[in-house]
């Protein structure tokens, strides 16, 4: 297969192959990896089985975090929809309860996948499987929209770490964003430029998000992000689904992150000096936790 190292050449072989975007990543994986498209197929079904284990696991859950900091966000909404309050529909609903069901898993030390981080764990997984359930879609259909979110990843990949300490939080929460935003536009049959639009959307907009956990931990003001992100994504897709497309390419945008990245101070990138760690109460955290593990196990 022709290299595959930019959006451009993504385009360009959907184009000329007439095949839609997971079709070529699935052809370029197994090339790869030297096996069938069917055992990438299996493999990706895999980790969907997977995600879909965390969040039925994040729902059943308000077990705290070790630091006691977060856990219990996904139980609290998913009160106030017992309830019959709110403001969104149904879909939505779901999209912010599963990103917060996952992250939250994670902070347990439940099984989940990185996609593209463990810190950013919950987006991807909350926006394939609220929008498959809302259209009652296969497994074939989530696969493909996999497919589709992993191949902008890797992309992006290409070009700049994945990693908060990094390049701050846009190449994780945001770069998550992005994938999902493509996913979803691929469960609701969007042609590969809506995909790529969509995926340019999210990551435009997201542009010089930065890291800044509290006490150094994957949870504040994480947890919270991976449902906001998961939004954004859904934003993202319904604009390209319009026609609407991002005035500047992809891969540019892409450069232009890596430019922000680069540009970015370090002590807003998961270092905790900056940002949110170093307010009044991020401070306060720190101090507490910090007593609180000094003669404990707990690290």
């Amino acid at each position: 297969m022709a290299k595959l190292e930019t959006f451009e050449d993504l385009l360009e072989l959907s184009s000329v192959k007439n095949k839609r975007i997971y079709e070529i990543c699935q052809e370029y994986e197994a090339e790869r990896f030297e096996t069938s498209v069917e055992n990438i197929r299996k493999q990706v079904k895999y980790n969907l089985e997977a995600m879909k284990h965390a969040i039925d696991e994040g729902l059943k859950s308000s077990e705290k975090s070790v630091s006691g900091l977060c856990g219990n966000d996904c139980a609290k909404l998913l009160e106030r929809y017992k309830n019959g309050k709110s403001f969104f529909s149904e879909t939505y609903q779901n999209v912010l309860l599963y990103a917060l069901a996952t992250i939250e898993q994670n902070l347990r030390m439940g099984k989940i996948v990185a996609c593209p981080t463990a810190g950013s764990c919950g987006i991807v997984p909350a926006v394939i499987k609220s929008m498959t359930e809302a259209i009652s879609a296969d497994m074939e259909t989530e696969i493909n929209a996999l497919l589709t979110a992993g191949i902008i990843g890797e992309i992006i990949s290409n070009k700049l770490a994945l990693a908060g300490a990094v390049m701050g939080c846009q190449s994780e929460c945001g770069v998550a964003s992005a994938m999902a935003a493509g996913a979803m536009v691929e469960i609701y049959n969007g042609t590969s430029n809506q995909i790529l639009n969509a995926a340019a959307l999210t990551l435009k907009n997201i542009m010089g998000l930065v890291c800044d956990p509290v006490a150094g931990l994957v949870e504040v003001p994480c947890v919270k992000r991976n449902a906001f992100l998961a939004i954004y994504a859904v934003t993202a897709a319904e604009m390209a689904m319009a026609g609407i497309e991002s005035v500047i390419p992809i891969d540019e945008v892409v450069d232009a992150m890596k430019q922000v990245g680069e540009l970015m101070n370090p002590s807003l990138k998961e270092s905790s000096e900056g940002g949110l760690a170093t307010t009044k109460t991020g401070l306060r955290i720190t101090q507490e936790l910090s007593e609180k593990w000094k003669n404990t196990d707990c690290v």
